[in-house]
């Protein structure tokens, strides 16, 4: 692999300071929406990441299509960099200002525009949160099944290409978003997409926009599938004697052609960590945290199947949750576990990996990675949506000590090496950022790294879109 980007690992910084004619003009357009309070700027200058960068020179809280058009193309006229931001759940240092610049503030941008449910189909502003959509269409007997575990702007999600619990059945944001409305470097709004199920006609610019994380366009309206609520759910727990155990049931299911909603890894470590901090008596083993959607009868078949695939593997203590209530303490236990794991360790930060693979591969990466971390002794938590070949360690890591964060920093890379390896990604969800331009050059290749790159001059010839993410500007 190619070295890493950067050794010292910390972010490059390289000011692009804002004109104060620039400032200004924001102040008169936007009054008292544009904000220069140290707090302000500090609470958008940083996200869940472990970097540290100054905040952002000054922040906009747009309320419309009209408010980002206007704040763009004062930063192109002033050649200032432009920074999104959803609610700063992002997990590698999408959000921080290192070059300085405008950050804008798209929670405001908080409506349903048009919602079709014949069509099984929404269009949203860019700040709507996936729970405010959930709890708004809930009526309609439909639902928006993309749930990365924190309640992420659907702005922010379509800039990772987000996924999470329920990408083994429905997808990542990927294949749920049918078109968008973005703002491009020179201020202009542009429509990409219809709410049609398929196109042929010209380039398929939403898929560009999907996953550039900013650095293209600021995008403002989504327009995204629905699907109909299951008429059952069901959930379940199976403990397993050993990690292999459980992910080797994994693709047991998967190869089986289950239509399983949901399927998570917790290792007995981290189920230890979600018992402290959510008071249950999960047996502290590895685990699996299974979800299955359909009929009545389908969800018993599914459970049946795969309860006997898990027997055969050691799997032992099925337990069952069918009502609402069930479903939801188990489930807020899973999203709790990065939660729980910094509680864990106090003034501790996380540093998070996203590696995913090709199923087959998954246990024999598992139990690479989990073996060269144990024997670090660095302290750490593993979940995954293994059923489509994703995990995340979450190396926890004491921000005062440098030592720790180049041990992790090293535990990574060898990840990433072994993932690459296998024919997987750095990044199965969360996205290059800041952390993984490396990875990406060692993945995709110089040829192709050269290719974004050109999009990304042709685009943003005078580099203001979230400049310094993805690649090194």
């Amino acid at each position: 692999m190619n070295a890493p980007l950067h050794a010292d690992w910390r972010p490059v910084i390289t000011p692009r300071p804002m004109p104060v004619e620039m400032l200004q003009a924001l102040q008169a357009r936007f009054g008292a929406r544009c904000s220069t309070a140290q707090a302000v700027r500090e609470q958008h200058g940083r996200d869940e990441s472990t970097y540290d960068a100054p905040p952002p020179d000054a922040v906009v809280y747009c309320e419309s299509n009209e408010d980002v058009m206007a704040a763009v193309k004062l930063a192109d006229q002033y050649a200032v960099p432009v920074i999104p931001f959803g609610v700063g759940s992002s997990l590698e240092g999408h959000l921080l200002a290192v070059q300085g610049g405008l950050s804008l503030d798209l929670s405001r941008m908080n409506r349903i525009l048009r919602l079709n449910p014949e069509d099984l189909t929404v269009t949203v502003q860019a700040g709507v949160t996936r729970m405010q959509l959930n709890n708004e269409i809930r009526h309609t007997g439909l639902f928006f099944p993309i749930d990365p575990g924190a309640d992420a702007s659907l702005g922010g999600m379509a800039a990772t290409r987000a996924s999470g619990t329920n990408a083994v059945r429905y997808g990542t944001m990927r294949e749920n978003v049918l078109g968008l409305g973005v703002v491009n470097a020179q201020g202009e709004w542009v429509r990409t997409g219809t709410r049609a199920r398929k196109s042929s006609a010209g380039y398929d610019l939403t898929r560009l926009f999907v996953g550039s994380e900013g650095t293209l366009g600021v995008m403002t309206e989504i327009t995204l599938k629905l699907y109909p609520l299951p008429e059952a759910v069901s959930a379940a727990i199976c403990h397993f004697p050993s990690i292999d155990a459980a992910v080797q049931t994994t693709i047991a299911v998967i190869q089986m052609g289950v239509p399983i909603a949901r399927c998570e890894l917790i290792d007995g470590n981290t189920v230890g960590m979600v018992n402290r901090h959510s008071k249950l008596t999960l047996r502290e083993q590895p685990m699996l945290l299974m979800e299955f959607h359909g009929t009545a009868a389908s969800v018993a078949e599914q459970a049946q199947t795969v309860q006997e695939i898990a027997a055969d593997h050691g799997g032992e203590s099925f337990e069952w949750a069918s009502t609402p209530e069930e479903r939801t303490r188990l489930w807020t236990a899973r999203h709790h576990a990065y939660f729980a794991a910094i509680q864990s360790r106090p003034g501790c930060r996380a540093m998070s990996t996203d590696a995913c693979v090709p199923i087959s591969r998954l246990a024999e990466l598992i139990a690479e990675s989990v073996a060269d971390v144990d024997a670090s002794g660095l302290p750490y938590f593993l979940v995954g949506h293994v059923g489509d070949g994703n995990f995340h360690f979450g190396y926890l890591i004491d921000p005062a000590q440098p030592a720790e964060r180049e041990l992790a920093e090293a535990l990574n890379h060898r990840l990433v090496e072994r993932t690459l390896r296998m024919e997987g990604t750095c990044s199965g969800e969360h996205g290059v950022g800041l952390h993984k331009m490396g990875f990406l050059l060692d993945e995709a290749g110089p040829a192709a790294v050269g290719l974004m790159r050109e999009i990304k001059r042709a685009l943003d010839p005078k580099n203001i879109l979230n400049p310094g993410k993805v690649f090194a500007n």
